[in-house]
């Protein structure tokens, strides 16, 4: 048989490359007993293959069940799968058998595979290996001659990395990959697909066809289609029913395409990250530029407070002090303290960091030693070295303890 007459016979719309590899894969691995792993985008219409797997298999007289694996509980898709004994669990007042035991030779289709739980994941990994399987409750073997196709719509590879799925049944449901292309990369398929909807919902609601105009039709072509065709079925029977007006043009079709662009740009890879971190970088970088404008104050103040007679200082310098230096030694611990990382990941930024923590150093450098002359004058008592650096004696114990001065 034909990819064309496949299409035909389930109802697959499209001439892309990629979607007649996908049909064709499907259809030669359809006679095996191999397992499949469908992988695609959500709303590219993976549950068509499980089916063209299935109906062209010598398991076609069997059972057929299709298995949303992240609509049910985790507490009770063990059941579900592999059934339970009664009283195995509370409420479980009877014995159940599960998919597996049902399906028997038949094939078993399980959708969002990747959200089986991990102690799932042993009992489906054990039916594949060995065709065994467990009730709930139950120490008996029980032998299944079950087919098993699985779809996921996330990167399973990222799981392995999560330690979220296990590496061995994922290479055991992978023993034939099929891929599904996403809509915005079957562009030949975008207007044809449009169409059918429209002539579907025309008949449906017995009313005219929609149809665009040229503008609107590149308008669709460009969009990016993040929910897949099952978005543009959507948007196609909101403007059948919506619109009074048959014919549309580009301004009435970009109320229903959400954040259009003119341009086709490519995603950026992690861009949400490399936002929060650059607006992370800004917020470091002018705390620390304020905190210089402050720390310069400040050695003027302490400049002038070393000429002045210690019975001349004003006590709102103190208060003043305090304040600045235990603002400055909160947030300069806390913005030096990342500028490595942002070091690291921005190089173009190495320069001025550097500029920042060299003259940081030289102001600690210039304290110290402010403190030890102020000590030196007064033959070591802090209560006058306080008084003369106007700061106050807990602040000037709290920076000789931090300079380990003698």
């Amino acid at each position: 048989m034909d990819i064309q007459s496949i299409k035909r016979r389930f109802g697959i719309i499209g001439n892309s490359p990629g979607l007649n590899r996908a049909i064709e894969v499907a259809y030669r691995v359809a006679p095996t007993d191999l397992s499949v792993l469908i992988s695609g985008e959500s709303g590219t219409g993976k549950e068509v293959f499980p089916q063209i797997i299935h109906q062209f298999s010598a398991r076609k007289h069997g059972q057929y069940i299709a298995v949303n694996c992240g609509a049910i509980p985790e507490g009770t898709i063990d059941s579900e799968l592999f059934g339970h004994e009664k009283g195995s669990f509370t409420g479980a007042h009877e014995k159940r058998s599960g998919y597996f035991e049902v399906a028997g030779n038949g094939s078993i289709f399980l959708d969002e595979v990747s959200e089986l739980p991990l102690s799932t994941q042993v009992r489906l990994l054990r039916v594949l290996e060995t065709g065994e399987f467990l009730k709930v409750g139950s120490s008996k073997v029980l032998k299944t001659n079950v087919r098993i196709i699985a779809a996921t719509n996330v990167d399973i590879i990222k799981l392995l990395g999560q330690g979220k799925f296990r590496e061995d049944l994922y290479y055991r449901l992978n023993t034939v990959p099929v891929y599904i292309p996403p809509l915005r990369d079957r562009k030949e398929d975008v207007l044809i697909l449009f169409r059918k909807f429209s002539m579907d919902f025309a008949e449906r609601y017995r009313m005219p066809e929609i149809i665009l105009d040229e503008e609107a039709r590149q308008m669709l072509i460009q969009y990016s289609w993040p929910g897949n065709i099952r978005q543009l079925k959507n948007i196609t029977e909101q403007i059948s029913i919506i619109e009074k007006n048959r014919e549309i043009d580009a301004n009435v079709l970009r109320k229903y395409l959400p954040d259009y662009s003119e341009e086709t740009l490519p995603a950026l890879i992690n861009s949400t990250v490399d936002k929060s971190f650059a607006s992370e970088r800004e917020i470091l970088y002018k705390i620390l530029f304020d905190m210089k404008s402050d720390m310069n104050d400040l050695k003027k103040l302490v400049h002038e407070i070393i000429e002045k007679s210690p019975h001349d200082i004003n006590i709102e310098s103190d208060h003043l002090m305090d304040k600045l230096y235990s603002r400055d030694e909160a947030v300069y611990d806390k913005g030096a303290s990342r500028l490595p990382d942002l070091k690291r990941d921005n190089s173009s930024h190495i320069e001025d960091t550097e500029e920042i923590i060299e003259e940081s150093l030289s102001l600690q450098d210039k304290e110290v030693e402010l403190i030890r002359k102020a000590l030196e004058k007064y033959g070591g008592r802090r209560k006058m070295a306080a008084g003369e650096l106007g700061i106050s004696e807990r602040t000037l114990y709290r920076k000789i303890k931090q300079y380990n001065i003698d």
